[in-house]
């Protein structure tokens, strides 16, 4: 009598084995996708289109406060909002907007820059401000860049060795830059918890708009930045405007037009932007501007009606931006 086949026996192992590479790869992909996107109380932020089109593009905290700091940084060196596109849809391609410390060969940070290559030190290349600054500098010796299809623009900076990948990310960086450079009003929006780490109050607030817009964004308004230990970005200088006001929770910037030659709303819903992108970071539970408010502890997150500029006039209205911090 011959001994039973271990046929079934394989088959049922290669079955569970099977199985069990199913629930992995499908528990790495939800992982993956609350990284990427937020899942319920992860923070993440939200910008829509202000043509009403229903174009909307989420994202992380992480990737706002990079995204900020590269759209501020393109501004202040005066450099118009189409290159600010461009350097936002290099950097969802190059990095995910995320500042990674690794690439292919020494590339790294939002760009993947090259210290090899000349971008600078690995120490510059993973400042943010710094990063972006280059990059922009780079793209203005580009003839006629904002005329040029994104990917060629793009492609003259980086050399990539996929040119064409740009191009997908065009329709969120476009969606980006008309929030960031404040063209659009009222459209970027955060949600959820602060990150874990302590906060600064009011000094990393200053600190950080001194990061990202140059200490004149702070200096030219006759304060002294030099307690808060921040250092300036490379980027341009801005207009000079009124005295910026502190209080032990709130920080009162003053907006004249920018390097760019953006208008005094604009400029304002660009710094407004700013503190919402950057309000998990630093602990910002509210931003109001031009009679409307985002309040961190919103279910919709979404911007409000306020009075809290004072005044009853549009002109006044837009004065300044109110940046309330959770210390």
């Amino acid at each position: 009598m011959s001994e039973p086949s271990p046929t079934p026996v394989r088959r049922g192992r290669l079955l569970r084995f099977g199985g069990a590479v199913v629930v992995l790869l499908a528990l790495a992909g939800y992982l993956t996708v609350q990284y990427l996107t937020g899942g319920p109380g992860v923070p993440r932020c939200t910008v829509v289109s202000g043509k009403s089109d229903g174009e909307s593009y989420e994202f992380t905290p992480e990737q706002a406060v990079n995204a900020a700091t590269i759209s501020a940084v393109g501004t202040n060196r005066g450099m118009p909002e189409r290159a600010v596109t461009i350097a936002l849809a290099t950097a969802l391609q190059e990095s995910g907007l995320r500042n990674i410390q690794h690439g292919d060969r020494d590339s790294l940070g939002l760009f993947q820059q090259r210290p090899s290559q000349g971008w600078g030190t690995t120490k510059e290349i993973l400042d943010p401000a710094y990063a972006a600054d280059i990059f922009y500098e780079h793209l203005a010796k580009v003839k006629g860049y904002a005329q040029l299809p994104l990917t060629v623009a793009a492609q003259r900076v980086q050399r990539s060795a996929y040119p064409d990948a740009y191009a997908k990310h065009e329709p969120d960086a476009t969606l980006l830059a008309a929030a960031l450079t404040g063209r659009s009003a009222a459209t970027l929006t955060c949600q959820g918890p602060a990150e874990s780490t302590p906060a600064g109050g009011t000094d990393s607030v200053r600190a950080a708009l001194v990061r990202d817009f140059g200490r004149d964004v702070l200096q030219e308004a006759g304060a002294d930045v030099s307690a808060s230990g921040a250092s300036a970005s490379p980027t341009a200088a801005a207009t000079a405007s009124p005295s910026p006001t502190t209080t032990s929770r709130t920080v009162s910037v003053p907006v004249s037009t920018n390097a760019a030659g953006t208008g005094v709303r604009q400029r304002g819903w660009e710094l407004a932007h700013w503190a919402v992108a950057n309000s998990s970071a630093l602990h910002i539970e509210r931003v109001s501007y031009a009679g409307r408010e985002w309040t961190a502890e919103s279910i919709d997150s979404e911007w409000g009606t306020s009075d809290a500029n004072g005044g009853s006039a549009a002109e006044a209205s837009t004065a300044e931006v109110r940046i309330v911090t959770g210390q």
